[in-house]
């Protein structure tokens, strides 16, 4: 049921409202005109390439982040009318097309690790099966939330707000979904910093030990030049 209402009271909400709509837009037409200037780019880069797994992924990742903004764009203009059904659709498209985008990523971020711990077969088991455990809970939380969530729309001063409740636990089930996604982000943060700074230990070890034998050359060398002369 839309809701209608004039009063001064939800002012600040619709200032608020209007602020965000204003960042929607510049993000959205900043990435459409990024979109714009590297698609020649892309197009020979990418498209008239061998296809491999990476050109998917990040084929994915590009244009579903893409059609991602846009949709967030239309739900926070304030100017856009959307029925209660739509809201609840928009909001749906929005949550999953956000959980794509994780997956992808999320499979990214694998493969790139297992190529940085020298494609160690327990490493990739490990990222393996902690990502799905995570992706299958979020999947479920998501199935949930989307499925009790409640969209309604409310047309305040002349502005169209597209408004979500979370009934129940629901706003549990939230939190639980960003911890799990907080915990993946900061498991693979680790594994990339640890690999990271031991590589960087070896590569200062190995210029130290070829400094030291330089130097124990060069002396060698002008021991002998001595004995010579």
């Amino acid at each position: 049921m839309t809701l209608v209402s004039n009063d001064p009271s939800w002012w600040p909400l619709i200032n608020a409202s209007l602020i965000a709509s204003y960042f929607a837009v510049v993000v959205c037409v900043g990435i459409m005109y990024d979109w714009v200037l590297t698609f020649g780019q892309e197009v020979e880069l990418i498209w008239r390439q061998r296809w491999s797994l990476m050109t998917f992924l990040y084929l994915g990742v590009r244009y579903v982040g893409i059609a991602y903004v846009v949709i967030v764009m239309l739900v926070d203009v304030p100017t856009i009318s959307t029925t209660d059904a739509v809201s609840r659709i928009v909001y749906t498209a929005v949550y999953w097309t956000a959980d794509v985008v994780d997956v992808i990523l999320g499979v990214i971020m694998i493969t790139r690790l297992h190529a940085m711990y020298q494609r160690s077969r327990k490493v990739l088991i490990y990222l393996v099966v902690i990502f799905v455990a995570i992706r299958i809970a979020n999947a479920v939380i998501a199935a949930t939330i989307t499925m009790h969530v409640a969209g309604e729309e409310f047309i305040l001063s002349g502005t169209y707000q597209c408004m979500v409740a979370y009934p129940g636990d629901l706003l549990l089930l939230v939190s639980i979904s960003w911890i799990l996604a907080a915990v993946w982000e900061v498991i693979a943060l680790c594994l990339a910093v640890w690999i990271a700074v031991k590589h960087f230990r070896e590569l200062r070890q190995h210029s130290t030990r070829v400094f030291w034998l330089s130097l124990a050359s060069r002396s060698v060398y002008s021991l002998r030049c001595s004995q010579r002369t």
